[in-house]
């Protein structure tokens, strides 16, 4: 759908789409197949228009593998179908004027393959967000241009089967207003969200009947198990007609919990963003413009001081360098502008403000209506990376690697800040990881104090790091002392993490480097006493394979050895929490923390050292 803005209304650019985001962080699945699991992390990128099929397989190959969290597609309802319009065949906005809510057949495939990417998707730990179109139906332009790609003969205002189910669930002219006529004054909130954007039939969200089936439609899509919605166009539905929608939502399968839900705002002063962040995250336009504009002129060092760009906080805000409107506008940063373009994607990945949505696309010309690469019919054929056709923006080397640097230093602030001028900034996150960014034409050479430990790391700012076989595509930077040293070409950028080492540890920053005495005598015999029956209770999300374990400070525990830790256990009706029990001298007190071992791979959780008391019962959360 394209996006109104009044001072491009000529251009009538094209509604829809940053993205959403989730709830995400290590990806988590306990043994029952039922089990809730999580995301890989909080990284989403927009396959825009692929093919069901091609967003599965790379699910499998690429995104999974490399940490991304979550996976925007195109809207899955039966959609227009345009052969030709505004100088484009199948142009790219045609998904989004809906004919019904059946996902039986669009140009990117047909119900089963969507089913069989959501499931392929889920078990490489990423999320399936739709993008839902439930302001309006289709537009003047295209009555009359035949049935919709499922076959549902239509007209502007009247749809006589959603759901093809039985039920009877139908639009006709009395569901949509009560405007029935194009926006004209974009400064009048009423106006905005009562009237037509485009000449879209508008629904009239203020139905109750109307809301009932749009929230039946969101339901239908998360039964096949969709964990989410970035919702197009939500500053045209009235804020608490989009509260009572979400209010009628199911649980997620399998991820658990409501759907993720992030919503399309082009915030000002009129309709700001701030007023649908009560019902979820929030398109941030102000933040696009203020980065991809600081990335292209060279001005990167004010980032130093990131602001709450249009009143959103960080958890409040979808952030992305640009979406399939914006890059069809000028001015802007797309893949067009080369290494920095990615530099600005690799900068928005390491920064914690926001919630990250990376684009991914076709190749496009002058015309902005273009549609995705396809077949005479308009069936979107399979995306191809190593071609012309697809650009394929988050396989490229500056950014392939950076979900696995945002996974990693979840949780951090910034600091140990560096800049050179206006072009250039670096910055670590806690002790878990350091970046730094070159937006100038001349190599950075200098050295960087982190706090990350000594050894060597993989730079996924260059490419990627294989934790199973230590294989590193980005180049390695040696660490000793608390500072490295090295020289970062012109719009390039280097990203470490504790997670990406390739000298074979993975440590725990926080552990102690040697064991803490405990408080049982030193010297002498050792005295009888009663044992101490330590009960831990552990609230924590796995992987597939992964088993949770205390490890601390006393032998009991490992002396920080998680190979001689205290190996926990969990049900299918008790996941995910864990529980264990371990015999140890009454008063002993130790230190101790969580670990994650499975898959080849150990992982500490983040924070200072638990404190414990043998005898006494303890709980935790993972963090």
């Amino acid at each position: 759908m394209r996006t109104i803005r009044p001072k491009a209304a000529a251009a009538a650019a094209a509604l829809a789409a940053t993205l959403l985001a989730a709830t995400l962080s290590t990806v988590a699945a306990a043994p029952p197949a039922t089990a809730a699991v999580q995301a890989n992390g909080d990284s989403i990128v927009h396959l825009f228009q692929w093919r069901w099929s091609s967003v599965a397989q790379e699910c499998e190959t690429n995104l999974g593998p490399n940490g991304w969290g979550g996976v925007q597609v195109s809207p899955p309802q039966e959609h227009v179908v345009l052969p030709s319009s505004e100088g484009a065949t199948y142009p790219w906005w045609q998904d989004y004027q809906p004919v019904s809510y059946r996902v039986e057949q669009t140009r990117r495939g047909t119900r089963a393959e969507f089913v069989d990417m959501v499931q392929r998707c889920r078990a490489q730990g990423v999320k399936i967000y739709v993008d839902m179109v439930l302001n309006h139906m289709t537009g003047t332009g295209s009555a009359g241009s035949g049935p919709g790609s499922a076959g549902t003969v239509y007209s502007k205002y009247d749809y006589p089967n959603l759901f093809n189910d039985g039920s009877g669930d139908r639009y006709g002219y009395a569901d949509f207003g009560p405007c029935y006529r194009t926006i004209s004054n974009w400064g009048n909130k009423a106006e905005v969200q009562d009237c037509e954007l485009l000449a879209l039939a508008d629904l009239n969200t203020a139905d109750p009947e109307v809301r009932r089936k749009i929230a039946k439609y969101m339901n239908s899509v998360i039964d096949l198990g969709v964990a989410g919605f970035r919702v197009d166009a939500a500053k045209h539905v009235q804020e608490s007609h989009l509260g009572d929608i979400i209010s009628r939502l199911k649980d997620v399968p399998v991820f658990g919990g409501k759907p993720d839900l992030f919503h399309e705002v082009y915030g000002d002063g009129t309709v700001p963003y701030t007023a649908y962040a009560p019902y979820g995250a929030v398109t941030n336009f102000d933040y696009q413009r203020s980065v991809a504009s600081a990335f292209r002129d060279g001005n990167i060092a004010q980032f130093a001081n990131m602001p709450n760009y249009g009143g959103l906080t960080s958890s409040q805000a979808i952030v992305f360098v640009d979406n399939h409107d914006t890059q069809r506008e000028t001015p802007t940063l797309t893949y067009k502008n080369g290494a920095r373009y990615y530099l600005a994607d690799a900068f928005m990945m390491a920064h914690p403000y926001g919630r990250p949505q990376l684009m991914s696309s076709y190749a496009f010309g002058s015309v902005k209506a273009q549609g995705p690469p396809s077949s005479s019919n308009g069936t979107t054929n399979a995306t191809n990376c190593n071609g012309s056709d697809w650009i394929c923006e988050h396989r490229n080397e500056q950014v392939a690697g950076m979900p696995s640097f945002r996974n990693a230093v979840a949780g951090t602030a910034i600091g140990n800040v560096v800049t050179d001028g206006n072009g250039r900034l670096g910055f670590a996150r806690g002790n878990r990881g350091y970046a730094a960014f070159n937006a100038t034409g001349s190599a950075w050479n200098r050295s960087f104090t982190t706090n990350l430990p000594d050894g060597t790391y993989c730079n996924v700012a260059r490419g990627t790091f294989n934790r199973g076989t230590k294989a590193c595509t980005g180049g390695v930077i040696t660490v000793n002392a608390g500072s490295f040293t090295t020289s970062i070409p012109a719009d390039r950028g280097v990203a470490l993490h504790v997670d990406a080492r390739t000298d074979g540890t993975t440590p725990n920053p926080t552990a102690p480097p040697t064991p803490t005495p405990t408080a049982t005598p030193t010297t002498g015999p050792t005295p009888t006493v009663p044992a101490g029956a330590t009960r831990f209770t552990v609230t924590a999300q796995t992987n597939w394979g992964q088993e949770v374990y205390v490890v601390g400070s006393i032998p009991q525990l490992g002396n920080w050895n998680p190979a001689g830790g205290v190996k926990l256990s969990t049900t299918s009706g008790s996941y995910p929490t864990w529980t264990g029990s371990v015999d140890l001298p009454a008063g002993t007190s130790f230190e101790w923390k969580l670990v994650k071992i499975g898959n080849g791979a150990t992982q500490w959780e983040n924070g200072a050292n638990r404190t414990g008391t043998a005898g006494s019962p303890l709980t935790a959360t993972w963090r």
